[in-house]
């Protein structure tokens, strides 16, 4: 009897454990944990402020009524709230961006490492889509209207275009404080130092010149 008592308790301790190793962020321990942005402590996160000296504007931000500037080679502009703009999403494993699209505007492929992603249309319509992991690599694509709402799921490569002739604006939430965000295009033709061109030849296969190219463009 003992042993298997024993037995439901480690299965069940392996299962909480297994719960939090999945958690996007951690999760916090107290009401809440605002950021600390001029500690010199280097956590998972960031070291929090001291309860006393929380006041009301750590849990506050606006600005998502301006629309953002999308006069650039995509045409989108993202308009981030997440623990940089409020110290109060600290451990709290949220934060939100506006998305704002003109005319035929493009939130290029990129990737949340850290994030689950879910979108809803404010205005206009949107064609988004996003690929599954290899070797599969399915390509699950939608067209959006004003109101729809569309999940990105944590990690895969995902896009949003606006195929109309007028503005879009999207709203999304994500399941991280810090989601990061990898755009492929950057990262691979824009790093810093460049990848050897033997590298990115050989994975696109094509001439070298076509690389040189591309590069740029960044």
């Amino acid at each position: 009897m003992a042993i298997r008592v024993l037995l439901l308790a480690g299965a069940l301790l392996a299962l909480a454990c297994s719960h939090g190793a999945t958690a996007s962020d951690p999760s916090h321990l107290q009401d809440f944990c605002v950021a600390d942005k001029t500690s010199p402590v280097r956590v998972n996160g960031l070291a929090c402020k001291a309860a006393k000296e929380v006041v009301v504007e750590d849990f506050y931000f606006s600005g998502l009524h301006v629309a953002g500037n999308t006069t650039n080679k995509q045409g989108s502009a993202v308009t981030a709230v997440n623990v940089a703009q409020i110290g109060g999403l600290n451990t709290m494993g949220v934060s939100l961006v506006r998305i704002d699209y003109a005319p035929f505007g493009l939130n290029p492929p990129h990737t949340h490492p850290r994030s689950t992603e879910i979108l809803t249309v404010l205005e206009g319509c949107l064609h988004v889509g996003f690929v599954t992991s290899n070797p599969e690599n399915k390509h699950f694509e939608k067209v959006l209207n004003k109101g729809d709402v569309f999940v990105f799921p944590k990690g895969l490569v995902h896009y949003q275009y606006n195929n109309r002739t007028t503005g879009a604006v999207a709203i999304a939430a994500l399941s991280s404080q810090n989601p990061g965000v990898i755009t492929l295009a950057n990262a691979v033709f824009g790093a810093e130092p460049s990848i050897p061109a033997g590298i990115t030849t050989k994975a696109f296969q094509v001439e070298k010149s076509t690389v040189d190219w591309i590069q740029a463009q960044f």
